[in-house]
C-alpha cells in the first residue's frame, strides 16, 4: 500500500500564511477555492482564514498536526498549496516543508520517509469507501 507523509503531518497548513490572487476564488474566472474560506488581505490578494497572522492554522486543515491531518478542500486548494512541495517527494529538498515541520516539533522528512514505515512522517494511505 502506498504511503504519504503529509497525512500524518499538516505542519505547512498550520505554519504559513496562504495568500493568493482573489481570482482563484471566482468560479467565473476559473477559480475553485471557496471564497467563504478566505478573507481580504489587500486589493488584489486574499488569504485562507486562519493563516493571516499569529497562531496560524488554515480553516481547511482537518485533523491534528503531527498525528493525522488532511486538507478539507484538497481538490480546490489555492496555488500556494499546490506549489509547496513536501521534502523529497520528487527527490528534492524543501526548506519550507522542513521549516514548518520543525516549528511543530516534527523531524524533517528524508528520502526514506517516502518508503520506510519506520521513518519520521510515514503513514500508510487508506482509501475511503
Amino acid at each position: 500500500m502506498p504511503n504519504h507523509p503529509c497525512l500524518s503531518c499538516g505542519a505547512c497548513c498550520a505554519h504559513f500564511r496562504v495568500a493568493f490572487h482573489w481570482a482563484e476564488t471566482d468560479p467565473f474566472l476559473g477559480g475553485a477555492t471557496p471564497a467563504e474560506l478566505t478573507e481580504k488581505l489587500d486589493p488584489h490578494r486574499v488569504v485562507m482564514r486562519g493563516t493571516r497572522n499569529g497562531a496560524t492554522r488554515c480553516v481547511a486543515l482537518q485533523g491534528e498536526v503531527g498525528v493525522a491531518a488532511h486538507c478539507g478542500i484538497y481538490a480546490q486548494r489555492p496555488s500556494p498549496c499546490h506549489a509547496l512541495q513536501p521534502a523529497w517527494e520528487t527527490g528534492e529538498p524543501s526548506p519550507q516543508c522542513d521549516r514548518a515541520r520543525l516549528a511543530h516539533g516534527l523531524p524533517p522528512l528524508t528520502p526514506e520517509s517516502w518508503n520506510d514505515p519506520s521513518s519520521p512522517g510515514w503513514t500508510p494511505l487508506t482509501r475511503s469507501a
